[in-house]
């Protein structure tokens, strides 16, 4: 990061965009080419935003959102010519380097509330992400999906324990188990979402909504009550993400994975194994 002339640090890289506004830090994934798809370059960037906003005390609050027709459309896994080699070995894919040194839960344990404008595609870690902010809000239309069982993974980095959460029970198991995509207006039924406006109009909305906040609330205040409202209520994510983890490398290791995502390139449905005795 670097100080432009008005004092407000911006990105060096390009992955990640950062701007100060009104005691705003907003933050943009800006890989617009591939749906900002979460890798290492957006992964540290990102982090690098959030530490800079955390340590910044004209910062009052956190808005992050997406650059073109994306907020962050799952994991960066490359290009499809690898994935569709039946000789690939993907059990060797290093998870942690792709994902980065946090687990997405770390957004719930910062001081200061974190807003997502979600602008478009959200699915896998990218929806992951989004449910780990504090408040959301969302283009009309833009399509989420948890997409696991379409890719032969499992549901990854604590989702299993904020999307019951917010979304019940039942909505949760069918969003998990189906894998199906759907809409902001629907997400905002679950309680995924809090606010669908109008696509030209939704980072105004979210950055209205955190500036209200930056200016009319203490700070004190919000980094106690978000202490209270995750740490009271909704006990044991990270033994939740640790196991996940765990499950992931060896998803990783299955041909269920190659499946998942070479017929995702390839449009058609996937012809996964049967499930055999040891799961």
């Amino acid at each position: 990061m670097t100080s432009a002339d008005d004092g407000t640090l911006v990105a060096t890289g390009a992955a990640v965009l950062y701007d100060v506004r009104d005691g705003v830090a907003v933050i943009t994934f800006n890989r617009p080419q591939r749906l900002n798809a979460w890798g290492p370059d957006i992964a540290a960037g990102f982090y690098a935003a959030i530490d800079d906003a955390e340590a910044d005390p004209a910062v009052r609050a956190i808005v992050v959102t997406g650059s073109g027709r994306g907020f962050c459309a799952g994991a960066d896994l490359g290009p499809a010519t690898s994935l569709e080699d039946p000789d690939s070995d993907t059990s060797g894919t290093d998870v942690a380097q792709l994902v980065g040194d946090r687990p997405p839960h770390f957004l719930t344990e910062l001081r200061k509330p974190v807003i997502a404008a979600i602008n478009g595609s959200c699915v896998g870690i990218g929806i992951t992400h989004a449910l780990m902010c504090d408040v959301r809000f969302a283009a009309a239309g833009a399509k989420f999906a948890t997409a696991f069982t379409r890719r032969g993974l499992i549901a990854e980095h604590g989702i299993t324990w904020i999307l019951p959460r917010l979304a019940g029970w039942g909505a949760a198991m069918d969003l998990l188990l189906s894998g199906r995509t759907f809409l902001a207006e629907e997400a905002r039924e679950f309680g995924l979402v809090n606010h669908v406006v109008a696509p030209e109009l939704l980072l105004e909305r979210a950055v209205d909504y955190a500036a209200d906040i930056a200016a009319n609330c203490s700070p004190a205040s919000l980094a106690v009550i978000k202490a209270q409202a995750y740490g009271d209520a909704l006990d044991g994510v990270a033994a939740v993400s640790a196991r996940a983890e765990t499950l992931m490398y060896e998803s990783l290791a299955r041909p269920d994975l190659i499946e998942g995502i070479t017929s995702f390139f390839e449009k058609r449905p996937p012809n996964f194994p049967p499930l055999t005795q040891k799961g």
